[in-house]
């Protein structure tokens, strides 16, 4: 029975078979591993390296011209690492995740930086509103973990929230990235160092291309 049980566990899967996104953020001992890998400044993990991000910030705001009257939303906010320097700058914020644990970091972020930025508590996948925004961003490859479906109903709320001449900016992968990907398979005990679970556990991880 192990033998099939091991067979099963590793077997390929159809693309997008499972979304597990959920699970990942609810959970309370990931969401705080989570949370710990955005917050890290030197990797890119949960989010990319703090200065990536400065440097994003800086081209967003040059690109873009934020003003007092610029609205923004950033659909999988996490802890605001996008969403308060937008705000510094003098955009009107919103963010929408689903992880409460990272909402209520970038709610206490802003408090203390004095900055109103109007957090959503809510999956974004079923996220609605009848504002209208001049940019939207779905930053860290958000995107690409998406089914083809799951793309298209977001790309159908995003066009129904632009303003005219409103801008879309995505964050995803590239086809070099993809090709400098490789096929692997790994079996640990405490898999990632304790990423999963508080409890002590054998791990699989396989990449499938």
């Amino acid at each position: 029975m192990l033998f099939e049980d091991l067979e099963a566990i590793n077997s390929r899967p159809e693309p997008f078979a499972f979304y597990t996104a959920r699970a990942l953020w609810s959970d309370g001992h990931i969401s705080e591993k989570m949370l710990s890998f955005h917050l890290d400044e030197n990797v890119d993990v949960a989010s990319r390296k703090t200065s990536f991000i400065q440097r994003s910030v800086e081209w967003i705001a040059s690109r873009f011209g934020l003003s007092g009257e610029f609205s923004v939303i950033d659909f999988g906010c996490g802890p605001g690492l996008y969403t308060l320097p937008l705000a510094v700058r003098g955009a009107k914020v919103t963010g929408v995740d689903f992880s409460g644990r990272s909402i209520q970091y970038a709610v206490s972020a802003a408090e203390k930086k004095g900055l109103s930025i109007d957090y959503v508590l809510c999956d974004y996948l079923e996220f609605e509103t009848k504002k209208k925004f001049d940019l939207i961003l779905m930053i860290m490859c958000d995107f690409c973990a998406l089914s083809p479906s799951q793309r298209k109903a977001m790309l159908r709320k995003f066009a129904a929230m632009l303003k005219a001449n409103g801008h879309v900016l995505l964050d995803v992968y590239s086809l070099e990235t993809f090709d400098r990907r490789e096929e692997t398979s790994r079996f640990e005990r405490n898999l990632m160092n304790g990423f999963w679970s508080a409890e002590s556990y054998y791990g699989f991880l396989n990449m499938f291309k």
